[in-house]
């Protein structure tokens, strides 16, 4: 592979895998992380039901205020309730039933004391009305918060992005992804002459007498919080029904004035990404919701129904081709990427960021299998292979739990690689589709674990996976088949392994394709000719001794 191509796969590693802003150097944890990263008794009393998030946003000042309606309903009975905020931002007041209420501020964990008696079984609300200078993003979404920019015409154009760093950098919620909210109002006023596009469909407009408006957004489907954003910028939209899975399927964009036509041209990839993703993950998983492209002044984001893109108009990631096959020119790679976690991140969702895998490996293994709709099967083991450059193996891809601490990088291209691989020892593309499938219709609107994960493999591909997983996500070694051909023979094994570790692997021998089923220890079958090839979809190392 040229130079160039190796040094920018290096770079593209780093900036997908700082999506999620930049939580994996983190060794050293503290009480911080505990109380952002955990399930803490002050969370796990109470079940999420509605949010009703209702801010103004000032450009000017960069300032935001408002409040957040929170309801839920009671598991056990208790009465102090865990709210996130991050500083700057100050939680004002917090009432339930009219009543102002005691809060107890530790660092960005705010601890709420009720006094009315919760009963289990009780849905109750609180309102937490906030201020404030939100945190800036100073290189988004690579780190977190408001991002405060200008178009070409001078007005403002603003977006929010916090996967990782946390939605408390911008509003006070239960900032924990095991707890998703089932349903929630995102009511925005903006300055005089903008627009706010933010999750699910707008409900209401509402003109205020100085020029100002409010949108209503509602989402009627479970959402995480980070999927939550707000987006003001002086928008055109236009739109389309797309013809899916369970029927009409309204998809909507919203680009500044100037990209109309540009967009018109580059977003025919959204159609196109919802034709591959739901013949090989299922149905688009909100369509009550509605799918959206917004253009946001930093690269993009998958956030849930409102997918942010800012890919300049341009095919491959800002006009680079990611896999350095060719392949990846022929497709808009942050359409097609982060509309890929609709199904993976947005539809099935991490309950601790340790997981995360769980989001980009499959999403990024949705860009191999959008080209193998498209292209062919052969196209698409050209470019997955291709991003096997970016892979460091330095870190499990597997991080630390309850400290909100991912693991990493690797988890985009090496966790590709690893389903690719998986994808050979099923051998049945028809059962591969239908396990991917049956992945986002057994998780469907469900916060998960690797191990749920990893069971659901085992089971359906009707292969124990524990040994492949351990070898792929929790260490750092690639397998390496190591040979040697002697009187005849060919002596294989298996080492830079896990215990347990005897993946088969398909390789050419005497000109014929044939499984072999490697372990630790030697073994022997006879050939007539000295060499010896392995199949490049199965990611492993070989070495003639």
């Amino acid at each position: 592979m040229k130079k160039f191509n190796l040094v920018f796969l290096t770079f593209l590693c780093l900036a997908t895998s700082a999506y999620s802003q930049m939580l994996s150097n983190k060794t050293v944890f503290t009480h911080q992380d505990t109380l952002r990263g955990s399930i803490t008794p002050e969370r796990a009393w109470w079940d999420l039901t509605y949010y009703h998030l209702n801010i103004e946003v000032l450009p000017e000042t960069k300032f935001i205020s408002g409040k957040n309606t929170i309801q839920y309903t009671v598991l056990e009975p208790a009465n102090v309730l865990q709210i996130d905020l991050q500083v700057p931002l100050k939680i004002t007041k917090v009432t339930q039933d009219g009543k102002d209420l005691n809060v107890i501020h530790e660092g960005n964990a705010h601890f709420i004391t009720l006094t009315k008696p919760q009963v289990k079984g009780a849905s109750n609300s609180i309102d937490v009305y906030y201020e404030g200078h939100p945190k800036e993003a100073v290189r988004a979404p690579w780190d977190g918060g408001f991002s405060w920019k200008k178009d070409d015409n001078g007005k403002h154009f603003i977006a929010t992005s916090n996967q990782g760093l946390g939605a408390s950098v911008w509003w006070p919620c239960k900032d924990h992804m095991y707890d998703e909210v089932d349903s929630m109002d995102i009511s925005v006023t903006t300055p005089k002459g903008y627009m706010d596009v933010s999750n699910g469909k707008l409900t209401n407009t509402k003109n205020l007498d100085d020029g100002r408006k409010i949108f209503t957004w509602s989402v009627k489907n479970p959402i995480n919080n980070y999927g939550v954003n707000v987006n003001i910028a002086d928008y055109v939209h236009f739109s389309e029904v797309y013809p899916g899975e369970k029927g009409p399927l309204d998809m909507d964009y919203y680009v500044l004035r100037d990209n109309l036509e540009k967009a018109k041209k580059q977003f025919k990839d959204a159609p196109r990404m919802m034709k591959a993703f739901e013949h090989w993950f299922g149905p688009y998983p909100f369509y009550e919701d509605g799918f959206k492209l917004v253009e946001v002044p930093y690269p993009g984001m998958e956030h849930q129904s409102s997918v942010t893109y800012g890919n300049k108009f341009e095919n491959g990631y800002n006009g680079r081709d990611v896999s350095g096959s060719g392949w990846g020119l022929k497709f808009d790679f942050i359409i097609i990427h982060e509309s890929g976690h609709e199904w993976f991140a947005n539809n099935i969702t991490y309950k601790d960021i340790a997981d995360m895998w769980i989001h980009e490996s499959f999403t990024a293994y949705s860009e191999n299998l959008f080209v193998d709709y498209h292209y062919g099967k052969e196209a698409s083991a050209a470019y997955v292979i291709g991003t096997r450059a970016s892979i460091k193996n330095t870190k499990p891809i597997i991080g630390t739990y309850n400290v909100n601490s991912e693991g990493s990088g690797d988890m985009y291209t090496k966790g590709a690689n690893m389903l690719h691989t998986l994808r050979q020892l099923v051998g049945d593309d028809e059962k591969w589709r239908q396990i991917l499938r049956g992945l986002n219709k057994t998780f469907y609107h469900q916060t998960v674990t690797t191990k749920q994960i990893e069971d659901y493999l085992s089971q359906e591909s009707g292969i124990d996976l524990t040994a492949f997983f351990n070898q792929y996500l929790r260490d750092i070694r690639i397998p390496t088949l190591e040979y040697k051909f002697k009187d005849g023979s060919l002596n294989y094994r298996w080492t830079d392994i896990v215990n347990g570790f005897d993946m088969p692997i398909q390789v050419t021998i005497d000109d014929k394709p044939q499984w072999i089923t490697p372990t630790e220890a030697w073994k022997t079958i006879p050939v007539k000719n000295k060499a010896l090839d392995v199949d490049k979809d199965f990611y492993v190392n070989s070495k003639m001794l």
